[in-house]
């Protein structure tokens, strides 16, 4: 889940790598400042597009990514090539974790769901960086925590819950990192993301939208009543939501 911050933290403006690149990474807006004057010469901001994919399993992870606006989801790939998605990615987060552990090769694919920035630094120069940088290195190894319960809670809720519950989590889950209520996602996505076939994605949305909670046109879901969007949500939603809240007032 995306933490809850602060209200000192929130009034902060958002800090810029110059020429007018405002910085909405959460991880970088809560570093020390002189620690983000040691990152901030190294980030390049790069434009993603739907369904461009930063790296494949596999792959040698060359950079790393902070996420700026936008979604990206983290997919576990068989060998069959169909895909599960195990992780979701916003402002709050990185993609190239391994990387703050010395590891250079992605276990995962990870896909832009919804276009966006991404703050970009070369995996070597972001080796330094961690070693120069011990409050940006303690928040990477929070959020990579936060990953991993998100996997093992997302695992569960693809194999013990219905389309529909699932679906609404994933709805929910996604705003939450964009800072939107409006989607912009097919049902062929959605099925993707799910583990479930498009028809079935078909059905849950009809049943949110007849009830009210959510609004379909094609290629684009708007929540509309997240209340009870978050009452049909398996209950792994607010399980994660409350834990994250947990382990940040355990970290202020």
């Amino acid at each position: 889940m995306t933490p809850k911050r602060s209200p000192k933290r929130n009034q902060e403006p958002p800090r810029s790598i110059g020429a007018g690149n405002l910085v909405y990474n959460e991880i970088l807006r809560e570093i020390p400042r002189n620690e983000f004057a040691a990152v901030s010469p190294k980030l390049e901001l790069v434009r993603l597009q739907p369904r461009q994919v930063l790296h494949e399993a596999g792959d040698t992870l060359k950079s790393a990514y902070f996420c700026n606006t936008g979604l990206i989801s983290i997919l576990s790939v068989l060998s069959d090539g169909k895909t599960v998605e195990v992780g979701l990615a916003g402002k709050e987060g990185l993609i190239g974790l391994p990387l703050i552990a010395g590891f250079c090769t992605a276990a995962t694919r990870a896909v832009v769901q919804i276009e966006g920035t991404a703050l970009r630094v070369d995996g070597d120069a972001f080796a330094v960086i961690l070693r120069q940088c011990p409050q940006l290195e303690h928040k990477l190894q929070q959020f990579s925590q936060i990953m991993t319960m998100q996997a093992t809670q997302i695992a569960a809720c693809n194999r013990l819950h219905d389309v529909e519950s699932r679906l609404a989590r994933w709805l929910l889950m996604s705003a939450d990192r964009v800072g939107s209520a409006s989607l912009e996602l097919t049902q062929e996505v959605l099925g993707q993301m799910l583990g479930t076939r498009r028809s079935s994605v078909t059905v849950a949305a009809g049943i949110l939208q007849k009830a009210g909670l959510i609004a379909y046109t094609r290629g684009d879901v708007r929540i509309v009543h997240r209340l009870k969007l978050e009452q049909a949500a398996c209950e792994w939603y607010n399980l994660m939501r409350r834990q994250v809240e947990i382990w940040q007032a355990q970290a202020e």
